[in-house]
């Protein structure tokens, strides 16, 4: 079956960029609600049971209120001293923050993100965190810029879903992760299909809902890249009116009856993805 048409990168780039950068807002002002990929309270109820609440009672409360992912790929990656660390999405920095902490003073992590309001709050998150050992860096996912094989993790917080073109992720995360380099990701995907309302939808791709892979395809990708040793293991089912409701004015009936409908032909899931480079 082919595959239902997709809005243009650029579209998708513009309205991720416009979503995120009202998240980061929301979070200088106060008026944070959760709004990103998971969830619709003060804080993602995915984040909450997602990290060590000691270890996010050491950060700064604006990186956790604009924590916006599915998991915490920071304890996927089991980051060890000394390691160069890249998040892919960085957004507030909660993920960079902790991966600092985690890789010491002989270590390092980058945040690599499109969105200035992100950036420049995750910056402030950063001096007021104290942590000298991470640099956020402005760009997107499909063209990192830095060099070749010059990190040797790469981690994700429900991030490479929302990209129009995944294969060129991919292979930049190949490209910039050392030989046996680790790729440790939180992500969404489907099992199952997505109907082609969902996979068209603007609201749908910048909730992390339109853009979301199957668990195959997703194995197939990392194969095409170069990766070996990948995984995808299922952590949590979740429904399309959960993901997409903050967006769309709070859900409604067409968004009830398309959630009902979706689950007849796809189910919704967060997952840790991993692989390594030869």
């Amino acid at each position: 079956m082919p595959e239902p048409s997709r809005p243009a990168l650029d579209e998708i780039r513009l309205v991720v960029r416009d979503r995120y950068g009202a998240a980061a807002r929301a979070v200088e002002t106060g008026a944070a609600t959760g709004g990103g990929c998971c969830g619709g309270a003060q804080v993602s109820p995915l984040v909450v049971t997602a990290y060590d609440p000691d270890a996010l009672r050491d950060l700064p409360q604006e990186a956790v209120l604009a924590a916006l992912g599915c998991g915490n790929p920071t304890a996927l990656a089991a980051l060890k001293p000394g390691e160069i660390v890249l998040d892919l999405g960085s957004g507030g920095g909660i993920d960079v923050l902790l991966s600092a902490r985690r890789v010491g003073p002989t270590g390092f992590a980058y945040g690599l993100d499109m969105t200035d309001e992100m950036l420049e709050l995750a910056e402030r998150n950063r001096q007021q965190a104290g942590i000298e050992n991470a640099r956020f860096l402005k760009g997107h996912i499909e063209e990192i810029p830095l060099p070749d094989a010059s990190v040797d993790v790469i981690i994700s917080n429900c991030v490479i879903n929302l990209s129009g073109d995944k294969d060129r992720v991919l292979r930049e995360a190949w490209r910039v992760l050392r030989p046996s380099g680790r790729f440790a990701v939180a992500d969404i995907v489907v099992r199952g299909r997505l109907l082609p309302p969902v996979r068209q939808s603007l609201s749908a791709w910048s909730a992390c809902v339109g853009g979301a892979l199957s668990e195959e395809e997703y194995r197939e990708k990392l194969a095409a890249a170069g990766f070996i040793d990948i995984s995808v293991e299922a952590t949590r089912e979740l429904t399309l009116d959960e993901l997409m409701g903050d967006c769309c004015g709070g859900g409604g009936a067409d968004l009830q009856a398309l959630t009902t409908l979706q689950a007849e032909h796809g189910t919704l899931i967060s997952a840790f993805i991993r692989a390594r480079k030869p």
